[in-house]
């Protein structure tokens, strides 16, 4: 290999760009090796070098210390190779003379270095939190069916409470069919993404990704259903008489829906009140969401695919008059803003450690968002400085884990 002494201009770019570091290629078009060596934290707060660095350039400086270490260790072997002595070059093993001029007697001692470290896999499975994940996205499904049963004691008749005005029920007119269509792209978009996720590289970890951010979805639809109960939004529903506390029927009710997936095509879903917001229209943008984040971009028809079976599927949601519409809007904005978020904060290279006193910079809640995304995402080696070691490099905001699971698909 070259010394970095030597390097050209032209050097200096190939080794950016092996590195992973694109983006300062052009800002330092101009500099060879021994400039390169010469960078400091100053030179990454003035133009052109800042423009490009958005860490403050701590990657770049890390490896270059990483440079300026092998280059020192290069320069100073005094006939040493990697630190043990070397003969004569013609074999021999003559001792030669030493920086200081005395000749000294040599040999060979070999350190052992274990290759556990070395060989851990840079995202390491985790299955154990991927079955707590699960366990906890069950445990949500369930408290939602149970507090349906319980909102839907509470609804108000028909007759004495008619449906809400609502725009879109103003300018269409109700398909009774509609809502078949709404559950049968569901269900297809449901098993497109079972499939997808089997084939994926790093399923452990996106599994658990989906089981975290579709329990919190319907457990935050669990207390927006209990603390407002709207009326039905048409005549034509047809809700189960009220039980006035039978408990055990009831639980049977509850089973039935549980059972059925809480599909009216299946006839499990005969309750009312569970309206605000919409568990069909999760379902919808969340599935299209995972799968459109975990393919290859060249799949873009498969994209539009799955985005047209969701977008129609939402729209048969509002022309079967079966929820009002601000259910479908709060539906799609806690959806995306929950899988966005979840998905920003899984992916920093650097998170907030927690411990001993409270965290000052931020609520409560965010602390314990952030408590949780750590404890569910793969843990990364991490230097004193609280940076990852030798981290991968930031493209946008889902990298890395989406890209590489997109390229072990």
């Amino acid at each position: 290999m070259k010394k970095v002494a030597s390097w050209t201009a032209e050097d200096v770019s190939d080794w950016l760009s092996k590195e992973g570091m694109p983006e300062y290629v052009d800002a330092l078009r101009q500099r060879d090796g021994p400039a390169l060596l010469r960078l400091n934290e100053a030179d990454f707060q003035m133009p052109p070098i800042s423009l490009v660095s958005s860490d403050g350039g701590q990657q770049l400086l890390e490896r270059l210390e990483t440079l300026r270490i092998e280059t020192h260790i290069e320069a100073h072997k005094n006939g040493h190779a990697n630190g043990h002595a070397g003969g004569l070059p013609n074999g021999t093993s003559k001792p030669q003379r030493n920086g200081a001029g005395l000749k000294a007697t040599r040999e060979m001692v070999h350190i052992h270095i274990p290759a556990g470290d070395t060989m851990r896999p840079s995202f390491p499975a985790e299955w154990g939190k991927t079955g707590i994940a699960f366990v906890y996205a069950v445990v949500c499904f369930v408290t939602t069916t149970v507090v349906i049963s319980v909102v839907h004691e509470r609804v108000p008749p028909k007759e004495h409470t008619p449906p809400l005005p609502d725009k879109f029920f103003d300018l269409f007119d109700r398909v009774e069919w509609a809502f078949s269509i709404c559950e049968i792209n569901g269900m297809l978009l449901v098993g497109l993404w079972l499939i997808q996720w089997i084939l994926l590289k790093h399923r452990s970890i996106i599994g658990r990704r989906f089981f975290f951010v579709v329990g919190t979805l319907y457990l935050y639809r669990c207390i927006t259903m209990y603390i407002t109960t709207l009326p039905v939004p048409g005549m034509h529903f047809k809700c189960s008489p009220k039980l006035l506390g039978n408990w055990e029927v009831q639980m049977r009710r509850i089973m039935k829906m549980i059972a059925g997936g809480g599909l009216s095509i299946t006839g499990s879903h005969t309750m009312c009140g569970d309206y605000l917001y919409s568990g069909h229209t999760v379902m919808l943008t969340l599935t299209y969401l995972f799968i459109k984040e975990y393919s290859p971009k060249r799949f873009w028809w498969y994209h539009w695919l799955c985005w047209s079976l969701s977008a129609v599927g939402i729209f048969c949601i509002l022309l079967a008059h079966d929820h009002y519409t601000v259910d479908v809007v709060v539906a799609y904005f806690i959806t995306t803003r929950l899988f966005w978020w979840y998905h920003t904060m899984a992916n920093q290279q650097t998170v907030p450690v927690f411990r001993g006193e409270r965290q000052r910079h931020g609520p409560s809640q965010l602390s314990a968002a952030v408590m949780a995304i750590v404890a569910l995402e793969p843990r990364r080696e991490v230097q004193q400085t609280g940076h990852p070691m030798t981290p991968p490099p930031f493209q946008h905001p889902l990298y890395p884990l989406s890209q590489q699971s997109k390229q072990g698909l």
